[in-house]
C-alpha cells in the first residue's frame, strides 16, 4: 500500500493524470487467475491466464514509446555534443550524492528484504525519496546527478537486502535470488538459518563476491565512460532500428512468447500517446507491479484475520508504514498546492 501511494508523488506536474494512470495499471493487473479464490477474471484466451507481464509493458512504455517519438524527427540533423570532459562528478555533485544515495540506499535494502518486491520497486521509493528531500525537485528527470544517484541508490540497494530473507530463510526477496537458491538446492544445499553453521565458506564467499563484483563495475563503468558516451552520436536512422529489434528481443526472450511481443507493441503505442498529452507512464507501471502484491496481501490478511481489519493496526510496523503513507500523501498534496498558488 506504501508503494501504491507513491503514484501520488511520481506524477509530474498532473496529481490526477498520474492517479488515473496508476488506477488503470492496477486494473489492468487484475487480468488474470485470482491469486486467492483461481476464478478467471477478464481473460479471453489462454495467453492471458497469467496476467499481462509487466516486463514488456515496461518496454514498450518506456523504450519503445520512445523510438515512435524518434521516428517523427528521424532524419532531422541535430548533433549531440558527445564529449567527455572530465571522468570524475565534481565536489558539488559528491556533495550531493553523498547525501543522497546512503538514504536511498537503506531504503533500497529494506524493500529487498520484502519477498518479491524487486529493482523496480527500490528504484520508484529511492527517486521519489530523493525528489521530497532535494532543494530543486525541478531538475529531476532531466539528468540531475541527483536524480540519478537516488534511483540507482534504490536499485543497488535491493540487491544486498534480497540476500537477507534468502540466507536466513530461504525465502527468495527478488527473481535473482529466486535463481540462486534453485542453483544452492542442485548442489545438495538448503538455503536457510543452518546454512551459516554447515557452510560458513560458502555464505562468506557470496558476500565476498558480492563485493568484488560491485568493485568491477566501478571500475568498468570509470574506464568505458566515453565508449558509452559515443552512442549519443550514432546517426538516428541506425539507433532507432536497433532499439526496436532489442525491444523485441527482449519481450520475447522473457518466456519466449510472440504474445509478450504484441503487448509491448501495444504498450508502446500507448506510451507514445501518453507522451502526447503529457500523461506520466511510470504510475501505471508502478500500479501494474504492485497491485497484484497488495491485492494478495491484503485479501491474505482478512482471510487469517476473518474479515477484522483491525489486523492492519495492531503491530508497530503496521503503524510505521501508516505514518509513511500518510507522510507521502501530505508532500504530494502540499506540492501540489504550492504548484496552484506560484
Amino acid at each position: 500500500m506504501f508503494g501504491l501511494c507513491i503514484i501520488a508523488s511520481i506524477s509530474g506536474g498532473n496529481m490526477a493524470k498520474g492517479l488515473i494512470c496508476g488506477f488503470l495499471g492496477i486494473l489492468t493487473a487484475t487480468v488474470s487467475i485470482d491469486s486467492v479464490t483461481s476464478y478467471i477474471r477478464f481473460t479471453d484466451n489462454a495467453n492471458l491466464l497469467s496476467g499481462i507481464q509487466y516486463i514488456p509493458v515496461m518496454i514498450g512504455l518506456f523504450a519503445m514509446s520512445q523510438a515512435f517519438e524518434t521516428i517523427e524527427d528521424i532524419y532531422s540533423t541535430d548533433e549531440i555534443d558527445a564529449s567527455v570532459t572530465r571522468l570524475l562528478p565534481t565536489k558539488e555533485d559528491v556533495k550531493t550524492i553523498l547525501r543522497v544515495a546512503p538514504v536511498t540506499g537503506l531504503i533500497g535494502t529494506m524493500i529487498g528484504i520484502i519477498p518479491g518486491a524487486g529493482a523496480d520497486i527500490g528504484s520508484f521509493v529511492g527517486y521519489n525519496t530523493a525528489r521530497g528531500m532535494s532543494k530543486h525537485p525541478e531538475l529531476f528527470g532531466k539528468g540531475s546527478p541527483e536524480a540519478v544517484a537516488a534511483s540507482e541508490g534504490g536499485n543497488n540497494g535491493v540487491t544486498g537486502g534480497a540476500m537477507i530473507p534468502m540466507l536466513t530463510l530461504g525465502v527468495p526477496g527478488d527473481a535473482v535470488a529466486a535463481i540462486m537458491i534453485g542453483a544452492l538446492t542442485i548442489q545438495g544445499l538448503t538455503p536457510g538459518p543452518m546454512l551459516f553453521k554447515t557452510n560458513k565458506v560458502l555464505v562468506y564467499t557470496i558476500f565476498l563476491g558480492m563485493f568484488v563484483a560491485n568493485t568491477i563495475m566501478v571500475l568498468l563503468g570509470f574506464s568505458c565512460i566515453r565508449l558509452f558516451t559515443k552512442v549519443l552520436s550514432v546517426p538516428k536512422t541506425i539507433l532507432t532500428p536497433v532499439i526496436f529489434i532489442l525491444c523485441v528481443l527482449g519481450s520475447y526472450a522473457m518466456r519466449s512468447n510472440f504474445y509478450d511481443v504484441g503487448t509491448m507493441l501495444i504498450a508502446g503505442v500507448i506510451g507514445w500517446l501518453m507522451g502526447k498529452v503529457k500523461i506520466p507512464t511510470s504510475p501505471a507501471i508502478l500500479g501494474l507491479i504492485l497491485g497484484p502484491m497488495a491485492e494478495k496481501n491484503f485479501r491474505t490478511a482478512l482471510l487469517k484475520s476473518s474479515g477484522n481489519p483491525v489486523v492492519f493496526f495492531n503491530t508497530p510496523i503496521c503503524w510505521f508504514f501508516l505514518a509513511l503513507i500518510a507522510f507521502t500523501l501530505f508532500g504530494a498534496i502540499r506540492g501540489q498546492l504550492k504548484k496552484k498558488t506560484n
